[in-house]
């Protein structure tokens, strides 16, 4: 009896042996599971970065990632093994593959669980994809009860941490959809299927789940334990950041639209008369004319051109305008004409353009004989413009033969709109129209990144003297290597939807993409009758725009009829234009700091809007919050999101609650995140750490608090970014803990950088001995300052704050690169 049991259990293990099976490979392993039957591999890609593929084929199926660049390094993996399971271990984390069911666990080097599969989590299901065998796909996991998880894109569901949501996961304006999430434990996850998904978080399970897909594809990212690691990584294995212009972070006047070069170039003569700093102006849609010729990429609109008395040009006349309508004689006559004044008034012009063409167009004949034109309804509504197919080389190449045009021109900048795209009626059979890579369907949220990925790639080819910058709708994990960043989206003006951004661009930033704005005042302005003296949009618009000043670009917009300038608000001594020039000021201010911030977000990987979670992990309130946030390690900012003194009442009018908006205080409830002190920006009084307080905010002031052991360096009153050398900054040192920050300099557009031509100056705040060391020079390039002077101050109670040029510093000293102390 005991040998016939022997018998019956070596027959059952070889029967095991030979249905599972585990190999050894270069970069991991592969493997074959017994019940249900399923193929694998484990790739490592770095010590900090795993790609786990599933499929139930015999062979991995062929697969495209849009994002991912990096191919696998040499990893030295450790591997043991003790019957069905397999553990790999590199960096600082364990791979633990159970080769019976093909679950795999990830601990951290201390044997802690990170994240683990969910039995039989990965499931396939036959479908058909148009013409093509393929599966419905899902990948389950198991978290913690109580773990936050972040990430994800775009949402406006005005929470920070997406436990217990289901997300559909499909790019819409104001939603950007990224199937990526990332933990409190500082790992990530990004599941590799850029077509339409599904997250959901249950108490059960968290799953990723993709409409077509032929296998399971994911990536897991853990360096060490931090946010800033996992970016890291992300950065890794999508693409580094690209430097943007120095110009494009000072502040931007932008709305719906200038329908003339004289109106738009009138607009910056305004700002410059009134001495509002501002570098960046837009020129919106419809100079290419009417619907039919949707993004013909050229000015044909007869205003732009000096022809409105030309019968054939009226052809071209946008929808909505008169042509009957007579005008004064323009003072720009072409196009040309008004690049160059904005240029020699010391501005820069953006331009939009779309990822779709009116049938007028050149662009939409060529494309249509291609066969390149994905054929449902877009925007402009009833038009007959369709978006083209960005995963077609020819079609990319098409795209930049007709923007170069604007490029010779001199047009400095793309705003590439409605790259989800816009997809109006939307039916079924839609996504199963072909892409040069397959369906609709299957490659749909890709869609953004193909589009700016092809302008940025064609761009550089022809020159390396300016950076591209793109601001686009949409986006997709990877974007951060192509010279773009997004917005928001169409938002509207109220007081919730200024809440919800908040989380919507941190979760953004969480995805390793560094650069974000939103539309300041919001773009619809209906809920105030799109009236920009209402008293009541006037506080939102004010608070709107302080938060702008800690965003990566600071941009003023609004739509049609709503108009945005700041002299509309009212002049000097009125506190909706004061409000705002003060926080156009300060962003002037803070640009060496916010430079500084560009650079390490390029050379260190770093972040300029850092969710709370990145560096107060272990505080659990803090990282729940939804209304505040880092810029860069130092400033901690609370935009004020409710009215404090106006209310709408009847008609949607807007009346004040005080009698003097002006001279009004209310407070604030700031929460400041324990484990260190922190110091009032306008006052320099030091609050400790792990408690909410009150502060009283007028309606030209937001919270803004320095970590101790802070070092601010900020710049001269500028009237645009590039109008004075940074050969006297401030210094500002904020007592109170040991700090450092470097001052990243460079050439300030072009491509040098990339070969080595920066500098860098590093500043150590020793609180103890109150000194104050700066380092050696790192770096140089051409035309740097070889000499320069820092005025320093030590910020206290009593002495002014940062926010103005110093008048009586502690110290000046004269820098020339070499090492020096300076005692405080």
């Amino acid at each position: 009896m005991r040998k016939e049991i022997l018998f019956l259990a070596a027959l059952a293990s070889c029967m095991s042996s030979f249905a599972q099976h585990f190999e050894k490979t270069a970069q991991g392993g592969k493997f074959q599971t017994a019940q249900p039957v399923l193929n694998g591999e484990v790739i490592f890609y770095s010590p900090s970065i795993v790609r786990i593929v599933k499929y139930p084929s015999a062979e991995m199926p062929e697969k495209k990632s849009y994002p991912v660049i990096k191919t696998p390094e040499k990893v030295e993996i450790a591997y043991t093994q003790n019957g069905n399971t397999v553990c790999m271990t590199a960096g600082k984390m364990k791979v633990t593959l159970d080769v019976a069911t093909g679950k795999v666990t990830y601990t951290d080097e201390k044997g802690k669980t990170l994240l683990n599969e969910k039995v039989e989590g990965t499931n396939f299901i036959p479908r058909k994809d148009v013409n093509r065998d393929a599966y419905t796909v899902s990948q389950a996991f198991s978290l913690a009860p109580e773990e936050a998880i972040y990430g994800l894109g775009q949402r406006q569901s005005g929470a920070m941490n997406h436990r217990n949501q289901q997300i559909h996961l499909s790019n819409g304006n104001t939603n950007i959809c990224i199937p990526y999430f990332t933990s409190e434990k500082g790992y990530g996850v990004y599941w590799d299927n850029p077509g339409i998904s599904d997250f959901s978080d249950t108490p059960y399970e968290t799953s990723f789940s993709s409409q077509v897909g032929l296998c399971s594809d994911y990536y897991f990212l853990y360096k060490d334990g931090t946010q800033d690691g996992v970016i890291a990584c992300i950065r890794d294995l999508t693409g580094k950041a690209t430097m943007f212009p120095l110009w494009t972070m000072g502040y931007w006047q932008c709305r719906e639209r200038y329908k003339s070069p004289d109106e738009l170039c009138g607009v910056l003569d305004k700002y410059r008369k009134l001495e509002i700093p501002l570098d960046g102006i837009v020129q919106d849609w419809q100079y290419w004319g009417c619907d039919s010729n949707w993004n013909a990429m050229k000015f044909m609109n007869p205003r732009y051109i000096n022809k409105m008395d030309d019968p054939a040009a009226l052809r071209y006349l946008p929808n909505d305008e008169d042509k009957n309508a007579r005008y004064p004689k323009p003072r720009f006559k072409s196009p040309e004409e008004m690049v160059e004044y904005v240029h020699k008034n010391n501005a820069h012009l953006m331009i939009s353009v779309w990822a779709s063409f009116g049938p007028w167009t050149d662009q939409y004949k060529e494309l249509d004989k291609m066969g390149a034109l994905l054929k449902f309804e877009t925007w402009p509504p009833k038009s007959g413009a369709h978006p083209y197919d960005p995963f077609n080389k020819d079609a990319r190449d098409l795209y930049w033969r007709y923007l170069s045009h604007l490029h010779q021109m001199g047009i400095d900048a793309w705003w590439t709109d409605s790259t989800e795209p816009d997809h109006l009626n939307p039916k079924e059979s839609d996504f199963d129209l072909q892409t040069a890579d397959g369906s609709f369907r299957s490659v749909h949220n890709a869609f953004p990144l193909s589009h700016n990925r092809g302008i940025y790639e064609h761009q550089r080819a022809v020159s390396d003297a300016k950076r591209v910058f793109q601001m686009t709708r949409s986006g997709y994990l990877g974007q951060q290597h192509y010279g773009a960043l997004s917005w928001s989206g169409d938002v509207v003006s109220s007081w919730d939807v200024l809440r919800q951004q908040i989380p919507a661009g941190l979760n953004f930033t969480l995805c390793g993409i560094p650069f974000w704005n939103t539309d300041l005042g919001g773009f619809f302005g209906w809920e105030y009758n799109n009236d920009c003296t209402n008293v009541a949009y006037q506080e939102l618009h004010a608070r709107w725009f302080q938060w702008g000043c800690f965003m990566p670009l600071m941009r003023n917009h609004c739509s049609s009829p709503m108009l945005n300038e700041i002299d509309l608000f009212g002049k000097e001594g009125d506190w909706a234009y004061d409000a705002q020039k003060r926080a156009i000021e300060l962003r002037y201010r803070l640009l060496p700091y916010i430079y500084s911030l560009n650079g390490a977000v390029v050379q260190e990987d770093g972040c300029m809007m850092r969710p709370l979670v990145m560096d107060f992990a272990t505080d659990r309130k803090a990282i729940l919050l939804d209304n505040e946030y880092l810029f860069g390690k130092q400033i901690l900012v609370r935009p004020v999101t409710e009215p404090l003194y106006t209310k709408k009442v009847e008609g949607n009018k807007g009346v004040t609650t005080v009698p003097d908006v002006a001279k009004a205080s209310a407070p604030v409830k700031v929460y400041l995140p324990k484990g260190t002190k922190w110091i009032d920006f306008w006052t320099n009084e030091t609050v400790e750490g792990g408690q909410d307080i009150q502060r009283e905010c007028p309606v030209d002031i937001l919270p803004l608090y320095i970590k101790a052991g802070s070092i601010l360096p900020l710049g001269p009153k500028v009237q645009y970014s590039s109008e004075k050398k940074w050969d006297n900054l401030d210094i500002c040192v904020y007592p109170g803990a040991d700090g450092e920050f470097t001052l990243y300099e460079d050439e300030f557009d072009n491509y040098n950088y990339e070969k080595g031509a920066f500098s860098t100056i590093r500043f150590h705040w020793n609180d103890a001995t109150r000194t104050l060391t700066i380092d050696n020079r790192q770096g140089e390039f051409p035309h740097m300052l070889k000499k320069r002077n820092f005025r320093i101050t030590l910020m206290q109670p009593g002495k002014p704050s940062a926010e103005t040029v110093t008048v009586k510093p502690d110290q000046k000293v004269t820098y020339s690169g070499k090492k020096i102390s300076i005692k405080l």
